[in-house]
C-alpha cells in the first residue's frame, strides 16, 4: 500500500512540474511575462542566488527534478503490474493514424505532441514578432531603415525558434538517463524525435543566420560584423561558428551520406561539443539556461557510458550461421538482469578503436545467467571484418581462436514487460528484425520452466525472409519451439513462415534450412580481458541520486563563482560585467559538476567490483544447445508460405478467432515498408469492426520495434 501512494505521488509531482515548465515557455514571449521577469531578475540580483539562481531554477531546473522523480518512480513500479491495466486507454493513442507518411508511421500520441509543439511554435514566434514590431528600436550601429529593421526582427526570432528545439532535441538520445522510458520508449524508438527537432533547428537557425548575413551585406558591413566579439550581447563570431558546425553536423547526417559514409558521419557527429560551447557564447548566460537541462543529462549519460565501456571483456564463443550471421556470446556478471527486447552497444578495437554498433540482445538473463548473446548480419565494412576476423582458419594449438577484445555499453531496454499484459500477441518479423522476438521467446520459456504466470495464452511468430537460408536465425530458438517446456504454465506457440523469393517446390530445402548445421567457434580465454565481464548499468537509484548530485554541484558552484568573479550590478550602475565571464561561470560550473559525478561513479563500480568478483564461465547455457529432430518424439510443423508475401489483414482476422476477440498486442520489426503494411492491416481491421458494431471486438495494440544490427 505504502509502495503504491508512492508511486501515485511520484507520478503526480512529475506531471505537475513538467506541466508548470511547459506552461512558462508558452507565457515566456508575452509582454506581461517579459515585464514581470525583468522585475523578478532585478529583485533577484540582490539576493544570495541572483538572477542567474533564477533562470537556473526557471528554465533548467524543472527537466532535471522530472529526471530524479522519473527513475525513482520507475524502481518504485519496477515490479507493479497492476498499472499495467491503466495502461489499456493509452494503448489506444499507439495505434497507427498516419500510415505512409514522409516520417514513417505516426500514431495518435506522436501527432498530438507534435500537433502542440507546431502550435507552440507559431504562438512564440506570432507573440515574439508582434511585440517587436510595436517597438521598432532602431539598430545604433547598422543604421536600419524600417523594412531592413523588421526582416532583421523575424532572423533573430527565427533564432529563438531553434533554441526551443535544442531544449528538447538531446532528451531523446539519452541511453542510461532517459526520460522517454516514463513513456515506455526505448532509445532506438525515440531516435527519431531527436532527427525531427534537429531538421527543425537547424531549419530556423539557418533562416536565422541567412536572414542576418543578407542584412549587413546590405549594410555593407558583414566583415565587420561577422568578426565581432562583443563584450555585451549576442557575440556574432560565437553564432556562425555555431551555424557552420552544426550544418556540417546536419549535411553528413542525411540518410544517403550517413548509409554509405557511416564513418563521415559518426566522426562528425562527435563535434556537439563546439556546436553547444559556441552556442553558449553566441546566445549568452540566459538563453543557455533553457538548454541546460537537457545538455547536463546528455553530459551524464556520455560519462556514464564511456566508463562503463572503458572495461574490455572478451568474446566466449561465436556461431556462424549460413545466412551469414554471427551469434556473439560474450560473459555477463550474474546479477545482470534486462528485459527481452535490450539492446547493447559494441566496440571491437581490433576492427575499429572509435566505432560503436547497437544490436539486440537474443539471451535471456533468466535463462542464460553467465552469458549475453546478440546475433550480427553482415550488411556493411564493419560487421563484414567481424565476420572474416571469426570465420578464419584456426591456428592455435588448443583449437581456440586469439581472443577478441569487446567494449560494452548497456544493456539498455525498456523499463518493464508491457507485452506480457495481453492475451495473445502477435510477433512479425523481417530479416534481422528477428532478434528482439528472439529474446521473448527465451523469455517465455524461462517463465515457463520456473513455473511462473503470464497472461499471454496465445503466441503467433510470423517471420518473413527473401531466401531459405535466412531462416538459419531462428536456430538458436528452434529447440524452444519444436520442444517448449512441459513445466508450468504453457503459451500456444504457432510459427509461420513465409519465404518470398523462393519456389514453391522447395519445402524440403526450407525445412533443412531450420535445422541446418552451424559452424561453433571457441575462443582463447586466457586473456586477462576474458576474466571482466558485462555488469550492466548502474541501477535507477542511482542514476537519480548522480543527478541530483550533478544538480546540486552545479548550482553550488555557479553560485559561489559568480559571487567570486562577478561584481554586484545594479541598475545606476555604468560598468557591466562582460557576457563571456558569466559564459565562463556556467562553463566552469558545468564541468565541476561533471567531473565530481564521474569521481563518484568511478568510486561506486570500483567498491562494487571489489566486492563481487566473478571470473567469466566458457561453457554455454544448456538453452544454446542444438537439438536434432531425432530427438524429438512429437513436433509442431511450422506453417512454411513459399513465394508469397502475407496477407496481414487475414492473419490478424485469423488469430483474433482463435484468442475470440481478446486483447491482442502486435509487435512488428522489420524494414519501413513492413511497418506500414502492418500498421495499415491493424487499422482497417479495427475500423471493421467498429463499423459492424459488435459488441465483443478484439482490442489491438500496435507497437513497431527498431532493431539494431
Amino acid at each position: 500500500m505504502a509502495n503504491a501512494m508512492l508511486v501515485i505521488l511520484m507520478k503526480t509531482l512529475m506531471i505537475l512540474i513538467f506541466t508548470s515548465w511547459v506552461c512558462v515557455w508558452f507565457i515566456t514571449p508575452t509582454g506581461i511575462w517579459k515585464k514581470s521577469w525583468r522585475v523578478a531578475e532585478d529583485d533577484a540580483k540582490s539576493t544570495f542566488f541572483g538572477y542567474s539562481g533564477l533562470n537556473f531554477a526557471v528554465y533548467s531546473f524543472p527537466i532535471l527534478a522530472v529526471a530524479i522523480l522519473g527513475f525513482i518512480y520507475l524502481h518504485l513500479n519496477a515490479t507493479d503490474r497492476t498499472s499495467w491495466q491503466g495502461r489499456s486507454a493509452v494503448s489506444k493513442f499507439s495505434m497507427p493514424i498516419l500510415i505512409r507518411s514522409p516520417v514513417g508511421v505516426l500514431s495518435g500520441a506522436e501527432l498530438l505532441a507534435a500537433a502542440l509543439f507546431i502550435v507552440f511554435l507559431a504562438w512564440t514566434f506570432y507573440s515574439r514578432i508582434s511585440n517587436d514590431f510595436k517597438k521598432m528600436i532602431p539598430n545604433k550601429s547598422l543604421k536600419l531603415n524600417e523594412w531592413e529593421l523588421k526582416v532583421m526582427k523575424v532572423g533573430t526570432r527565427l533564432g529563438s525558434l531553434s533554441e526551443a528545439c535544442l531544449a528538447l532535441m538531446l532528451l531523446p538520445v539519452l541511453r542510461r538517463l532517459s526520460i522517454f522510458q516514463l513513456l515506455g520508449l526505448q532509445f532506438e524508438a525515440s531516435v527519431r524525435y531527436h532527427i525531427w527537432l534537429s531538421n527543425a533547428m537547424m531549419l530556423f537557425s539557418t533562416l536565422h543566420g541567412l536572414i542576418t548575413i543578407f542584412i549587413w551585406a546590405v549594410k555593407h558591413q558583414l566583415g565587420n560584423q561577422i568578426k565581432q566579439w562583443q563584450p555585451t550581447g549576442r557575440v556574432n563570431i560565437a553564432g556562425v561558428i555555431t551555424l557552420a558546425v552544426g550544418l556540417i553536423i546536419w549535411i553528413t547526417s542525411l540518410p544517403p551520406i550517413r548509409r554509405k559514409r557511416f564513418e563521415l558521419f559518426y566522426y562528425t557527429h562527435h563535434l556537439y561539443p563546439v556546436f553547444l560551447l559556441f552556442f553558449l557564447f553566441h546566445g549568452g548566460d540566459r538563453h543557455f539556461y533553457a538548454v541546460l537541462g537537457g545538455v547536463l543529462l546528455f553530459a551524464l549519460d556520455r560519462i556514464l557510458r564511456l566508463i562503463q565501456s572503458s572495461q574490455v571483456t572478451c568474446l566466449i564463443s561465436a556461431r556462424i550461421l549460413p545466412c551469414k550471421a554471427i551469434e556473439l556470446t560474450l560473459p555477463k556478471h550474474p546479477g545482470t538482469k534486462y528485459q527481452p527486447t535490450s539492446i547493447i552497444f559494441i566496440k571491437i578495437p581490433c576492427i575499429s578503436s572509435l566505432e560503436w554498433h547497437p544490436f539486440s540482445i537474443t539471451s535471456s538473463s533468466s535463462l542464460d545467467k553467465d552469458t549475453i548473446s546478440v546475433v550480427v548480419k553482415c550488411q556493411g565494412r564493419w560487421t563484414n571484418q567481424l565476420y572474416n576476423k571469426i570465420d578464419a582458419p584456426i591456428d592455435s594449438d588448443n583449437g581456440l581462436l586469439m581472443c577478441v577484445p569487446v567494449a560494452v555499453e548497456g544493456p539498455y531496454g525498456p523499463a518493464s514487460l508491457d507485452y506480457q499484459r495481453y492475451d495473445g500477441l502477435i510477433l512479425i518479423a523481417g530479416g534481422i528484425g528477428i532478434t528482439p522476438f528472439i529474446s521473448i521467446l527465451r523469455e517465455f520459456a524461462s517463465k515457463s520452466a520456473n513455473n511462473k504466470s503470464f497472461t499471454v495464452g496465445s503466441l503467433q511468430l510470423i517471420y518473413v525472409v527473401k531466401k531459405p537460408q535466412d531462416l538459419s536465425m531462428l536456430n538458436s530458438i528452434w529447440p524452444l519451439l519444436l520442444d517448449p517446456p512441459t513445466t508450468g504454465e504453457q503459451v500456444h506457440v504457432q510459427l509461420k513462415v513465409f519465404v518470398t523469393q523462393e519456389d514453391r517446390s522447395s519445402d524440403i530445402r526450407v525445412k533443412d534450412q531450420l535445422l541446418s548445421e552451424v559452424k561453433m567457434v571457441s575462443f582463447d580465454t586466457t586473456n586477462s580481458h576474458s576474466n571482466c565481464t558485462i555488469s550492466g548499468p548502474e541501477s535507477l537509484l542511482w542514476m537519480a541520486t548522480i543527478v541530483a548530485f550533478s544538480t546540486v554541484t552545479f548550482f553550488v558552484f555557479l553560485l559561489i563563482l559568480n559571487h567570486a568573479f562577478l561584481r554586484p550590478e545594479t541598475q545606476t550602475s555604468k560598468k557591466k560585467n562582460p557576457s563571456w565571464v558569466s559564459d565562463l561561470l556556467i562553463l566552469w560550473s558545468f564541468v565541476i559538476a561533471i567531473v565530481c559525478s564521474a569521481l563518484a561513479t568511478v568510486l561506486l563500480r570500483w567498491r562494487k567490483e571489489k566486492s563481487e568478483i566473478h571470473v567469466a564461465s566458457p561453457k554455454q547455457d544448456k538453452g544454446m544447445e542444438r537439438h536434432s529432430i531425432e530427438e524429438k518424439g512429437t513436433m509442431v510443423e511450422p506453417e512454411i508460405h513459399l513465394g508469397e508475401r502475407p496477407d496481414f489483414q487475414g492473419l490478424l482476422s485469423d488469430f483474433s478467432m482463435q484468442t475470440e476477440g481478446s486483447n491482442i498486442g502486435v509487435l512488428v520489426c522489420g524494414p519501413e515498408s513492413m511497418q506500414e503494411s502492418v500498421a495499415s492491416a491493424c487499422r482497417r481491421y479495427s475500423h471493421k469492426f467498429n463499423m459492424d458494431g459488435r459488441k465483443r471486438k478484439p482490442s489491438f495494440s500496435y507497437n513497431s520495434l527498431s532493431f539494431s544490427l
